[in-house]
């Protein structure tokens, strides 16, 4: 049976955290692979995106390139709109063949959150979840029973990396080389070296 993760995320940009969270949980849970889902619009989200969504897949494409136990999937930026987890989940239960058993992985601060998600009680019988916490910080108290993993790492966030970006400050080694190079081929923003 295929094990198999889950990421959604904005990605808006995908960082070194986002690529080390889905290491963790590759390597911890056993998976097989883990599949990279950027939303189109996150529905918890009401600030616009600062990169476009295909500038957010192409630059998640660009950040796993090389490793085969990774992959994106542009299923939520395809179907447009808001992005729940449920219909991701579904589609990825309805269309992978073979035997399979998914994990949805989020961060220790959204597994708080996950008894409020949209038809959670369906989420739970199509997936397991992952909740990947940093070393010092509380476990999340959802009411949803999950696996909880530890990541050593940075502290780092697409909130502190967009703030950077817009006070023209580096991001490098805090986004993958080929990230910050699309970034920089492509005019997206004024960014030093």
């Amino acid at each position: 049976m295929k094990k198999i993760g889950l990421l959604g995320g904005t990605f808006d940009p995908i960082h070194i955290g986002h690529l080390l969270m889905a290491r963790t949980a590759l390597e911890e849970m056993g998976l097989d692979k883990v599949i990279f889902v950027p939303s189109c619009v996150p529905p918890h989200k009401t600030a616009p995106t600062l990169f476009s969504s295909r500038d957010r897949l192409a630059m998640v494409r660009r950040a796993i390139r090389g490793n085969p136990q990774f992959v994106v999937s542009d299923f939520e930026i395809r179907k447009g709109g808001k992005s729940y987890s449920v219909d991701t989940v579904r589609f990825f239960s309805e269309t992978i063949p073979g035997p399979k058993k998914l994990y949805f992985i989020v961060g220790g601060d959204a597994i708080r959150q996950l008894d409020t998600w949209k038809d959670v009680e369906e989420l739970k019988q199509l997936c397991s979840f992952v909740s990947v916490n940093r070393p010092g910080y509380p476990r999340g108290s959802a009411k949803t029973r999950y696996h909880a993993v530890t990541m050593n790492g940075i502290e780092m966030s697409s909130t502190e990396i967009r703030r950077r970006i817009l006070q023209k400050k580096s991001i490098q080694y805090l986004v993958p080389d080929t990230v910050l190079d699309y970034i920089r081929r492509n005019h997206l923003y004024r960014i030093p070296a």
